[in-house]
């Protein structure tokens, strides 16, 4: 097994380090991993250095999948060690951190109770702007593009990165701002592995990018909470971009200017919308997979 060796002023005197044989069949300590230093992320996202906690088996699993080698360490408690043995003989063979550890220790690491048994912790990688060539090569493939104008709270990302998946939808425009949200811990654990199934790109400017998107053959249909056609689908067989905005404000006003067409979801009048989330899980349904016959709605 790999271990952590702890600073000489934080280390345990030997006789209090309990014994454990782990999943993995060889001797190990059951000790007390320290918190992961968090950094501030780049305004322009996470620079290549940047650690990142992924929570949750689903979660975790999901990354695992997908890229082995971005994860640097790996804690868990006892119960969630029994599902992890996989895991960790990759984590062993490469002679990275793999440990299993009591329930506060992993609150301590995750800085959260929702810890659900385990956490990784991961290299992220920047996230950077699609080229105009990258552009035309989605449109051309028939791949749907969903496009977040300043989606502001992690836990909207997570959940649209999720539906996104569901509905395999494969590329997830961010826009780069400051009051933009970033695909962080908690989007992470609300996306219950959805973010590993996703490409993950970013941008400054919106309204440019979808002016982009219309110019390469894209539908690009902004979601409005007014204003809009009340039906969805259309009769184009053109590649569908879906435009969301923010939670408070909505779709710029250049962003409305630059999509080919506005929808708005029809409902009673009595509350004014839908949860960004839960609107661009309508859309996507309507937009995308329901045209595509309810299958894989990005190629």
């Amino acid at each position: 097994m790999a271990h952590y060796q702890r600073p000489e002023s934080q280390r345990r005197p030997a006789a209090q380090a309990r014994p454990l044989t782990d999943f993995v069949g060889r001797p190990g300590a059951l000790a007390a991993a320290p918190a992961v230093a968090k950094r501030e992320p780049r305004a322009g996202g996470p620079s290549p250095r940047e650690e990142l906690k992924i929570c949750g088996l689903a979660a975790v699993k999901a990354r695992f999948e997908r890229d082995p080698a971005s994860i640097l360490r790996l804690f868990f408690d006892e119960p969630t060690s029994r599902k992890v043995g996989a895991m960790s003989q990759v984590l062993a063979a490469a002679k990275k951190v793999y440990r299993c550890v009591p329930p506060a220790e992993l609150e301590k690491i995750s800085g959260s109770i929702h810890h659900g048994g385990i956490v990784a912790i991961v290299q992220v990688p920047a996230l950077r702007a699609p080229t105009a060539d990258e552009i035309r090569a989605w449109a051309q493939a028939r791949a749907t593009v969903l496009v977040l104008d300043r989606i502001g709270n992690a836990h909207n990302l997570g959940a649209i990165a999720r539906t996104a998946a569901f509905f395999g939808v494969e590329r997830i425009v961010l826009a780069e701002a400051a009051s933009a949200a970033r695909p962080t811990e908690a989007a992470h654990r609300v996306a219950e592995g959805g973010l590993e199934h996703v490409e993950l790109w970013q941008v400054k400017n919106i309204a440019a990018l979808a002016k982009d998107l219309a110019a390469a053959g894209y539908e690009v249909i902004g979601a409005a909470t007014r204003g809009g056609r009340p039906e969805a689908a259309s009769g184009a067989k053109k590649p569908v971009a879906l435009v969301m905005g923010n939670e408070e404000e909505g779709l710029a006003p250049s962003v409305v200017a630059a999509c080919t067409r506005l929808v708005t979801i029809p409902g009673t009048g009595k509350v004014e919308s839908l949860n960004v989330s839960v609107a661009a899980a309508v859309l996507l349904w309507e937009c995308c997979a329901r045209r595509a016959g309810g299958g894989n709605a990005g190629s």
